[in-house]
């Protein structure tokens, strides 16, 4: 998937074992906002004001949504809240019925090239199922690389822990028992 649509944030959709909904990189992307401007020439595309995102089951809430795209075709997405507020994503994951991904940060950058999802400043991930969380990992920064499935978190916004800056915390639930017969 060398050209992936900036909304390929659903490829965030894995802390664990499961992976975002696999059908969604196949559906079209509807953005509503109370502007959209679009500039062809530098492949700039910028949505603002309660802008939603959503590609088959990935929804995207933030207040300003930009869009670059390089020459081969790699798109790049950073989405902003309001201050005072988050930018959210909520997405379904394959490997069961009601599995799903959520996540929220001030800021949440997407590279579409190395499909590495970073959530800056009041971030947190969750992994739920149903509307009950799995797991969940909180920082001022979290990296996700969704082709090697690996996330770090930090205590500061520039991707690096600092002592004295903060706490990371982390929920990981007990996995179901697997009894072999």
């Amino acid at each position: 998937m060398k050209r992936l649509l900036f909304l390929s944030l659903l490829l965030l959709g894995a802390i664990g074992v499961a992976h975002a909904e696999k059908a969604d990189s196949e559906k079209p992307t509807l953005i509503d906002s109370d502007t959209l401007t679009y500039d062809d020439v530098k492949q700039v595309n910028v949505a603002t004001g309660n802008v939603v995102l959503t590609r088959g089951t990935l929804v995207m809430h933030a207040d300003r949504v930009v869009v670059t795209t390089d020459p081969s075709g790699y798109q790049f997405a950073t989405l902003y809240a309001d201050p005072g507020k988050l930018a959210t994503f909520r997405q379904k994951r394959d490997g069961g019925p009601d599995l799903w991904i959520d996540g929220h940060a001030e800021r949440i950058e997407y590279d579409g090239k190395t499909e590495v999802t970073k959530l800056f400043s009041k971030a947190q991930m969750r992994r739920l199922q149903g509307d009950k969380p799995t797991d969940e990992v909180n920082g001022e920064f979290i990296s996700y690389d969704s082709r090697t499935e690996f996330y770090s978190v930090n205590n500061t916004v520039n991707g690096v822990s600092e002592a004295g800056k903060g706490r990371i915390r982390a929920v990981i639930q007990p996995r179901p028992k697997v009894t072999t017969p």
